[in-house]
């Protein structure tokens, strides 16, 4: 993780030092469990939850001798117990304490995306009401089409961001999975309920069958979860940034004092958060990909997913977590100028409302076929001719023969088009 994208909560849950600690937990567990089933002194078990300590250094010091972080890390707990660390890892095999360490590193690293994804829920819906009744040209393969809310994008980006949080519930108990069942998932050295116990103690899911690890599709699970979650952000970022292109300019991020948005050029106010979201984005995807080339691992196991996962996990995990943080500022600042959307609302003298003008000559008894001809043929001439969209329907005799002036101008109007929003509204927040 490197630290400009990494903020401290997410940055310390993936610390070498938490780590290490949810390592000893499961240690911990495992050792309170074989008191409890008798299979180790209760007196010992005392000894080493009152003795066990370890230092990051110690570890990587040991380690560079064993070439193994687990063994190391043991080594280094044993060096604070003393004799009772002999009970310590009884039974056990690295994954046990990896698997089992990563399930609760994930499970909390969910509950701060899902945190993040409440806070843009909130963001998404005060700017949809704030701007529901904005009306502003709606753009298909990025030509003016109808017009249309302002409010009704981000109820839109409100509801799919809604569907991400279920995606993100989802993913949260996939990963809440433990393993202790040792090395090739026999439980050959322990019995079954230990590892129910186990994972019940940790607040974790036992894993009902697995080999010396819990198996890859569960991560591939949160790590296809967040790079969806990413892609949506995206997909908002890539929208403020049209919205920001100079010959749009209908909103644009918040450009603070003292802020310089170009080394060459002092008038530049660029959507520099916009393109690093998007960007950031790619690198959720990736980290994707890896997830799933990691479900396919040899026989029982091997460790061609370890190395992957030390980088792909943390920083998944991190990155997605400034996006979400970002992402809500983003929405909650933005700056918003609605005389520049009725000024690009008319920018084609009235063609957004030809569908509008197609429907009142079929309401007029015209054949659809006819009324569209009619209105194309009146459309095609304010792109090619110019003028007002209006004044060449009024001076066709065909339409002037169906449509009265006040017809023509009542279809020729935005409110046709925002009469349902608050429908709309009502289905994605209960309320209008």
């Amino acid at each position: 993780m490197i630290e400009r994208y990494t903020l401290p909560e997410m940055g310390a849950l993936w610390s070498e030092r938490n780590k290490f600690q949810k390592w000893l937990d499961v240690e911990t567990a495992v050792c309170e469990v074989h008191a409890e089933m008798g299979t180790i002194p209760a007196e010992a078990v005392g000894q080493i939850k009152a003795r066990a300590s370890f230092t990051v250094e110690r570890i990587r010091e040991i380690e560079k001798t064993t070439d193994h972080d687990v063994i190391a890390f043991t080594t280094a707990l044993a060096e604070s117990i003393g004799e009772p660390a002999r009970f310590v890892h009884y039974g056990l095999t690295s994954s046990d304490v990896v698997d089992t360490a990563n399930a609760l590193l994930l499970r909390d690293a969910c509950d701060l995306l899902i945190a993040k994804t409440d806070a843009l829920l909130e963001v998404l819906k005060r700017r949809a009401f704030e701007f529901k009744d904005t009306p502003q040209v709606g753009r298909t393969h990025g030509v003016h089409a109808e017009p249309t809310s302002f409010g009704l994008t981000f109820a839109l980006w409100y509801d799919e961001t809604r569907r991400n949080r279920v995606r993100l519930e989802r993913a949260k108990e996939a990963v809440a999975v433990g393993k202790i069942s040792g090395a090739v998932g026999a439980f050959a050295h322990l019995d079954p309920e230990v590892e129910e116990r186990v994972c019940e103690r940790l607040g974790l899911k036992a894993a009902p069958v697995s080999t010396q690890v819990i198996q890859r599709d569960v991560y591939a699970e949160y790590l296809t979860t967040l790079a969806i979650v990413a892609a949506s952000i995206e997909k908002f970022a890539l929208q403020v940034r049209h919205w920001q292109r100079t010959e749009v300019r209908e909103a644009e991020e918040r450009f603070k004092k003292g802020q310089k948005g170009s080394s060459a050029m002092p008038h530049k106010r660029n959507p520099i958060l916009s393109e690093r979201l998007c960007g950031m984005a790619r690198l959720l995807r990736g980290y994707a990909v890896v997830g799933l080339e990691n479900v396919a691992l040899w026989h029982e196991r091997d460790i061609s997913h370890s190395s992957a996962e030390r980088v792909v996990l943390p920083d998944a995990s991190a990155s997605l977590d400034y996006m979400l943080a970002k992402a809500a500022s983003l929405i909650d600042t933005l700056v918003v100028y609605p005389g520049r959307m009725l000024a690009n609302l008319g920018a084609t003298r009235g063609l957004v409302y030809s569908g509008q003008l197609l429907l009142a000559l079929t309401r007029a008894g015209v054949s659809r076929e006819q009324a569209y001809e009619w209105t194309q043929r009146n459309a095609m001439k304010t792109w090619d001719e110019g003028g007002e969209f209006r004044e060449h329907l009024l001076a066709d005799p065909e339409v002037a023969a169906r449509l009265t002036r006040e017809e023509v101008e009542r279809a020729l109007s935005p409110a046709a088009y925002m009469r349902n929003v608050g429908a709309v509204f009502a289905r994605v927040f209960g309320e209008t």
